[in-house]
């Protein structure tokens, strides 16, 4: 019985890790009902379809600061991965704000559009998504 009463408190610990390391899965979604997920780095998404997105990386960060008045609000770059259910990875960026020619804050995956909607300050931040169905 006491070597059993040792090992719980590590038996615990072991659990909490595992859980904290599962992949979020939320309800379908649709057009008319887009869902909202926040990711930290390194978090990963199920899809309706299959696939799964994970949040590989923060690129860059060149935002104003909180309470600063700046001239330029900045841009913040975030890396990302699609993972169809069958096929290849696609890597794609997401920015906060996005220039009309050269960058964006949302990305097409196959029927679903997903779309940068806030990313939080630190070295690590987490990044809000919106993933919505597109219409073909």
């Amino acid at each position: 019985m006491l070597r059993i009463t040792r090992l719980l408190p590590l038996i615990l610990l072991t659990g909490c890790a595992a859980s904290a390391t599962q992949m979020q899965t939320p309800p379908p979604n649709d057009a008319a009902h887009p869902l909202t997920v926040t990711l930290p780095i390194g978090g990963q998404y199920l899809l309706s379809d299959g696939g799964k997105i994970t949040y590989l990386q923060l690129i860059n960060d060149s935002r104003c600061p909180p309470n600063v008045q700046c001239i330029w609000a900045g841009d913040a770059e975030v890396e990302l991965r699609w993972q169809p259910a069958k096929g290849r990875p696609t890597t794609f960026s997401l920015h906060t704000n996005p220039t009309q020619d050269t960058s964006s804050n949302n990305f097409t995956l196959g029927s679903l559009r997903t779309t940068l909607k806030d990313l939080e300050r630190g070295i690590a931040p987490k990044a809000t998504l919106q993933i919505s169905t597109v219409s073909p």
